[in-house]
């Protein structure tokens, strides 16, 4: 499982919308990280910049485990099922991915990794916090013809409107290790530990991964979906990340049927690159 991270992604290109139209930006402090928002029209930025903070101010209200008054914290007690129950509609989706990636991958990803009676949804709460704000701007954006938008938490990004283009540091820190554009709805999340060392632990084992990897970058419909399988991914490797994506391709609550609804990059420590990539979204 993972702590949370510093920004790994950062703009590469920001191509505008519109000759004349300028990429206007803010960010602030929450759930332990930084938020941004980006809007191509400087009109569009106090709709974004709302359902954004809303969105997060939920998330971090119901899935705060620092805090003894979180739904979060008043669940752990529960078993797998109870928590799913009872949790409140607007995040329950969140507890069930956490508990399906979990199942399938074998206790690698697990959000009781801290013990039997606790709760941690930080290696996926965020990528929720990112689909709940770009759904809630989406619908704001169609009834205001707002444009486009891009939103950051903590380097998770997803593109709420629009499309946009970005790429993933390269380990030497000396530019961008590949480049990619993400189109509307789309969403890109990392797990690496050549910023932060070890950070990033096997919940089967408990202990920090040491196995070859540096970092992993997910691209997929879904900002939650990208932020588990980054970890996930991270956790088991190419080998048996590769046999878990196959996995997932048959199981029934996938919301993703085909191969080439995600892409992989995973960068080795030897230099190497491996990549689930059928659509060639990542550029070198």
């Amino acid at each position: 499982m993972r702590e949370i991270l510093p920004l790994f992604f950062l703009p590469l290109f920001l191509i505008a919308g519109c000759s004349g139209s300028s990429i206007e930006k803010s960010s602030w402090p929450v759930m332990g990280t930084i938020a941004s928002v980006q809007a191509r029209e400087k009109g569009d930025m106090p709709h974004v910049e709302a359902t954004t903070k809303e969105a997060f101010s939920l998330v971090e209200k119901l899935l705060n485990r620092f805090d003894p008054a979180s739904e979060l914290t008043a669940l752990q007690n529960l078993s797998d099922d109870d928590v799913v129950k009872n949790a409140s509609a607007s995040v329950r989706s969140c507890y069930e991915t956490a508990f399906l990636v979990s199942r399938l991958s074998g206790g690698a990803f697990n959000p009781r990794w801290r013990g039997r009676q606790t709760l941690d949804l930080g290696a996926i709460a965020k990528g929720f916090a990112l689909d709940l704000a770009a759904a809630s701007y989406l619908q704001v954006a169609a009834s205001k013809k707002s444009g486009d938008a891009l939103i950051d938490l903590g380097g998770n990004l997803i593109s709420a409107k629009g499309s946009w283009t970005t790429g993933v540091k390269s380990p030497e820190g000396n530019g961008f290790a590949s480049v990619f554009s993400l189109f509307q709805g789309e969403a890109v999340a990392t797990s690496a530990s050549y910023y932060r060392g070890s950070h990033i632990y096997d919940a089967r084992t408990g202990n920090a991964v040491s196995n070859g990897v540096l970092s992993v970058t997910v691209i997929a419909r879904s900002a939650m979906w990208a932020d588990a399988l980054s970890t996930v991914l991270f956790i088991l490797g190419p080998r048996e990340g590769m046999e878990f994506l196959e996995k997932l391709q048959r199981e029934p609550a996938y919301p993703f049927g085909r191969a080439d609804d995600v892409a992989v990059l995973w960068i080795m420590e030897s230099g190497s690159r491996v990549t689930v990539d059928k659509k060639g979204r990542f550029r070198f």
